[in-house]
């Protein structure tokens, strides 16, 4: 458990100051923003692991330019004082970003930080949390998400986790378990022994809960997975193969596609609670891949009723199903975006793999990036950032890509990695 509390403007926020620095991250060419981030004080390493980890968020984002330690011209070393603004202005620091680590009696972990911009000369932010010895990640996420959220007006996304398939071994007999890790790559576990092929992870909206495919009845069936505490359930057992399961934005259905023994392949959205399925398309063609919008009312899904697998658009009850992509190549992996802007998509095309989004209507394409082979696109929560896998060296990893299309960022594991899935905004 983490609990936060805000701490008080000082002094120096009193005085009259110009417009408080911010970046508009809704201009398309974003030059990141100069920020100085000291070691936090106290707390042994502790204090510059956290301010590390901040750092690594930031920077990573694309929005953000952390400024080399060497450079700093003040040594803080009250955190809670007003800086010498003139020694950050000359190293043209907009942003500064101050703070604390100690033990309480009690045992927690006491992180505390300011957030300052130099040029007006006033406290932004600040905050302190107390957590537990396993929490002092998360406590470095929550403060690189407050100093993304006050600095561009948007909520951050690195107090988050991830779910993929771990894959190791030979390629002819991969092992694919069940990971779950950090946004950044660490604290890696796994959630399955590897003994049965899994599939597809997606993570719950609402909970800490996930629903993936597993072959271990030699058959693909649904199961859903409660993170913390290794519960699982199987969610139906449907005659023929289903694929690619997606909660809806409540938490409360399932939508799928079941391949019956016509062998067409159509998607089915099943209730939680009732465990009741309703069909949502009827055709011969292959219907798969479903993703709803983030209010729930609409589903994007591919087909190949045309030909070849473009993306098209429904109603949550299957009503109004339209065609939205005409472009070249075949289109796979719909997900509609968090912020409801644009549906993300894979698309082959010219021998070539590309990951690219397209508004709701589907005007605007835009192709992020092109590789051998790459595909599976998530979202994070805040809807700027995209992760996906790529196939390049004998295997799978995954890469992060922002809306822009420039800042491309390779995701660390320990093995090959697939089937990313983006949590939610951790509680």
């Amino acid at each position: 458990m983490i609990v936060s509390m805000a701490l008080g403007m000082t002094a120096a926020a009193t005085l009259p100051a110009r417009a408080l620095v911010e970046l508009n991250v809704n201009k398309g060419n974003v030059e990141p923003l100069p920020i100085a981030i000291t070691d936090f004080q106290g707390g042994d390493a502790l204090g510059a692991e956290i301010s590390g980890i901040v750092s690594a968020d930031l920077k990573r984002s694309g929005l953000f330019a952390p400024i080399e330690k060497s450079a700093f011209i003040e040594k803080i070393s009250n955190p809670d004082a007003t800086p010498r603004f003139e020694d950050w202005k000359v190293i043209n620091a907009q942003a500064l970003v101050t703070g604390s680590v100690s033990k309480e009696a009690d045992g927690r972990v006491r992180a505390q930080y300011r957030l300052w911009d130099t040029f007006a000369g006033q406290q932004m932010s600040g905050e302190q949390f107390f957590a537990n010895d396993a929490n002092t990640r998360r406590v470095a996420h929550i403060i690189a998400d407050a100093i993304y959220e006050r600095l561009t007006g948007e909520k951050g996304y690195f107090d988050t986790r991830v779910v993929f398939i771990d894959e190791s071994g030979a390629k002819n007999a991969r092992k694919k378990r069940l990971a779950i890790m950090d946004q950044d790559g660490a604290n890696i576990r796994y959630l399955s022994d590897g003994r049965s092929i899994v599939l597809t992870p997606r993570f719950s909206p609402s909970r800490q809960e996930i629903t993936y495919m597993s072959y271990e009845s030699g058959q693909p069936k649904v199961y859903l997975l409660q993170i913390e505490t290794g519960q699982r359930e199987l969610v139906g057992d449907f005659p023929g193969m289903t694929f690619a399961p997606r909660f809806s934005p409540d938490g409360q259905k399932v939508i799928m596609s079941l391949l019956r023994d016509d062998g067409n392949s159509n998607i089915f959205a099943m209730d939680l609670r009732s465990r009741s399925t309703t069909r949502l398309t009827n055709s011969t063609a292959i219907d798969t891949s479903p993703s709803y919008s983030p209010d729930g009312s609409k589903v994007v899904f591919t087909s190949d009723r045309g030909g070849r697998a473009q993306i098209y658009v429904m109603g949550a009850d299957g009503s109004g199903q339209t065609r939205i992509s005409f472009g070249d190549g075949v289109y796979s992996t719909p997900v509609w975006s968090p912020r409801g802007d644009l549906i993300a998509f894979t698309k082959q095309t010219a021998g070539e793999f590309q990951i690219g989004v397209m508004r709701v209507d589907g005007s605007g394409e835009r192709i992020l990036s092109t590789g051998f082979q790459q595909e599976g696109p998530t979202w994070a929560p805040n809807g700027r950032v995209l992760m996906f896998f790529r196939d390049s060296a004998g295997g799978p990893k995954l890469v992060s890509v922002d809306l822009t299309g420039r800042n491309e960022q390779s995701i660390p594991t320990a093995n090959f990695a697939s089937d990313p899935a983006w949590s939610p905004l951790l509680e």
